[in-house]
């Protein structure tokens, strides 16, 4: 019943409260971590997180329980738990680099300098969150509020939020370890060469070459696989009906269109900081989340839950060309120089020949049917098309790929 699943839904969000200072306290620690060269740890705090999750869903899969609220209880109170447990791992290996005092004298200024960027960096930085925010509330109208709205069918269910949120753990994936990863190692260099036109040009446009080396492929190949991908991981025992793999499928197309562009927003959105610019950032996402809520209202009804992905896509695109745009004014010279381009165009050729080794691959193993038969074919085409990918940008000479595989 709609009114049970009101509370539980209620009932889950008081559960999971205090998580939200912790990753923000976990995150913080992180900042600090990468202040201090250790990026790799700082980025395993999702690991964490994912470990307490898996080992719950594990027991309830090896013992047959899914889908009772006992389920959902334990795996919000395993995220809880992560959230303790990110803080205190941090807190241990930042020993080396820190001595915690209860002293502040002195630290008046920095903290109101820090406070006054912090609003325009928190909306700059986290469009794609207050995107996702969004859709999540439109999502949960009918469960919180019902089946109509101003006397008309809604044109999502109760199982949209679910839907939603299974594909989006999908378009996350190569989003947060290798498109954020990239503007997350660029940030200090920027920092460093803000004063130093020449570096700080060359360092952003390598940045944009990796963004675009890694989101094109990943952007193309989500959107190939989604038909294979959300039967292997949320059908056969997982239970999604065939109605529901299909619409999920189809939020992950929208969502998956848009991953270069999400990349290339946490590139230039810390360009601008470097330069200590947070307002531009600040005002763009503004725009963006204004426009996200009006087509949101528009492609919903049309398009259902793909609607929603279909809108985040097409405002992170905007936004992406965008800030080139204002970039390339702030620098007076332009991102692309030839080099620059000819890069991009070597990856588009890349990508192109990868997509097509994708798409022959799905031809060859036949009309979706049983689910070995979708995991086999996943496997397949996640291999060939990595394969034609990496083999093309060594025959092409892409410098990504080496500075990829390079420590330093």
């Amino acid at each position: 019943p709609a009114g049970s699943d009101r509370a539980l839904s209620f009932q889950l969000i008081m559960l999971m409260l205090p998580f939200m200072p912790l990753v923000c306290i976990a995150a913080t620690l992180a900042g600090m971590l990468q202040v201090h060269g250790r990026f790799g740890p700082a980025s395993s705090g999702p690991l964490i997180l994912n470990s307490f999750i898996v080992a719950v869903g594990l027991y309830f899969v090896f013992t047959g329980r899914f889908g009772d609220q006992r389920v959902a209880f334990l795996l919000g109170a395993a995220t809880v738990a992560s959230g303790f447990t990110q803080c205190l791992w941090f807190l241990r290996l930042l020993r080396p680099y820190i001595n915690w005092t209860r002293d502040f004298t002195g630290s008046g200024p920095g903290v109101e300098r820090m406070l006054k960027r912090f609003l325009p960096v928190l909306l700059g930085m986290g469009t794609l969150q207050l995107n996702a925010f969004m859709d999540m509330l439109l999502a949960m109208w009918p469960i919180w509020i019902g089946p109509t709205i101003l006397g008309r069918a809604y044109p999502l269910d109760e199982r949209s939020n679910i839907l939603m949120a299974a594909a989006q753990r999908l378009y996350q994936f190569p989003l947060g370890v290798f498109g954020i990863a990239v503007a997350t190692a660029i940030f200090p260099l920027l920092s460093r060469h803000a004063d130093e036109h020449d570096h700080f040009l060359q360092t952003l446009r390598r940045g944009i070459r990796l963004s675009v080396f890694i989101g094109i492929p990943a952007s193309l190949g989500v959107f190939l696989i989604r038909g294979e991908v959300i039967p292997v991981l949320y059908g056969g025992r997982a239970g999604f009906s065939a109605e529901s793999l299909a619409r999920s499928a189809a939020v992950l197309g929208g969502f998956a269109t848009g991953i270069w562009a999400y990349s290339l927003n946490h590139v230039f959105t810390r360009a601008f900081y470097a330069k200590g610019d947070t307002r531009t950032p600040m005002h763009i996402a503004v725009v963006m989340v204004a426009l996200n809520f009006v087509l949101n209202c528009l492609l919903m009804w049309r398009l259902r839950e793909a609607g929603l992905a279909w809108s985040t896509s097409i405002c992170a695109v905007i936004q992406t060309l965008i800030l080139g745009v204002l970039s390339r004014r702030h620098l007076n010279a332009p991102l692309l120089d030839a080099d620059t381009r000819a890069a991009l165009m070597r990856t588009a050729a890349c990508a192109a020949v990868m997509a097509a080794a994708v798409w022959a691959s799905s031809l060859a193993t036949g009309p979706a049917g049983t689910w070995t038969r979708h995991l086999l074919a996943l496997c397949l085409m996640c291999t060939v098309g990595a394969a034609a990918y990496a083999l093309g940008a060594a025959l092409l000479g892409c410098h990504e790929l080496r500075w990829l595989l390079h420590r330093r």
